[in-house]
């Protein structure tokens, strides 16, 4: 073999060489290429990541009131904002960062998802307490109606009842005398005033000793009283009486006389009679002195 033959083939071999050489060389920038824009587009979606991940721990924070829980997904959120940073300083070249930061995303995520988790449990038992919450206030205003409704029946049947039980009395009848104890109506004449009345059957009203008060008032409006001291309670005030009597009530009807010495000077016209008992006004009458 001619050495310019042996030198044609050296050629030959050495173009082959380089051109799988340079072929190489290209295969490998563009597998480096496209690494990096796999890298680049991997690192833009784990940015996002990151940032929804951090914005869904402020979400979760306005959700719950348990300040040890707020304070724990504050730390979440710091740990996720500062992965965050190291990632958009990362080179999408580095692929061994984006690969650290890529398993600690994964971290990030599970984290996440065990709140959730926790806290749409906590929400819900909290929806389970306000609803059963409600229905006890319901339950509690319902028996609150209820007894106020029953204590008003109470009230009325008690308020009934007391009005049943007063004494009442009929016949009230007034007889003006004169010095020997004949009836007379010209006021000049008259000495005593006999006051007559009948108490009424009542077998609900307390039996035993009663105090009667009977009130004279002149046409003037004036009390015939003996002292300014003789006064009795009627509807949270003082009243002056005439004549206070004492009976024994059994139940049944029975008839009461009352008298007032005249001494003192008496006006012609009408004069009103008002007979109370146990604070309350049982009868009234009126009578004329010519």
């Amino acid at each position: 073999m001619s050495k310019s033959k042996n030198l044609v083939i050296i050629i030959i071999l050495l173009i082959i060489i380089i051109g799988g050489v340079s072929f190489f060389a290209f295969r490998q920038v563009q597998e480096n290429k496209e690494m990096s824009e796999l890298f680049a587009i991997e690192k833009e979606e784990m940015e996002n990541e990151y940032t929804t991940f951090a914005t869904q721990y402020d979400e979760l924070q306005v959700q719950i009131s348990n300040d040890s829980l707020r304070e724990k997904l504050e730390s979440e959120k710091l740990k996720t904002q500062r992965l965050l940073e190291e990632l958009r300083q990362v080179k999408a070249s580095n692929a061994a960062e984006i690969t650290r930061l890529k398993k600690e995303l994964k971290t990030v995520r599970a984290v996440l998802r065990s709140y959730v988790v926790q806290i749409d449990s906590l929400n819900r038992l909290n929806e389970a307490l306000t609803t059963e919450n409600k229905e006890v206030k319901k339950r509690y205003n319902e028996a609150t109606r209820q007894i106020n409704t029953l204590a008003e029946e109470k009230k009325n049947l008690n308020e009934k009842v007391a009005l049943a039980a007063q004494l009442d009395v009929t016949n009230i009848n007034v007889q003006p005398k004169n010095k020997r104890g004949k009836e007379t109506n010209k006021v000049k004449n008259v000495k005593k005033l006999a006051v007559s009345f009948t108490i009424v059957k009542n077998i609900t009203a307390q039996t035993g000793e009663r105090t009667l008060y009977v009130r004279i008032t002149q046409p003037g409006n004036e009390v015939l009283s003996k002292s300014a001291s003789d006064t009795f309670k009627y509807e949270n005030r003082e009243l002056q009486y005439s004549i206070k009597k004492y009976i024994e009530y059994t139940g049944e009807e029975q008839t009461v006389t009352v008298y007032w010495d005249v001494e003192e000077y008496l006006a012609a016209g009408t004069y009103n009679v008002y007979i109370f008992a146990d604070g309350t006004m049982i009868g009234s009458s009126s009578f004329n002195l010519k």
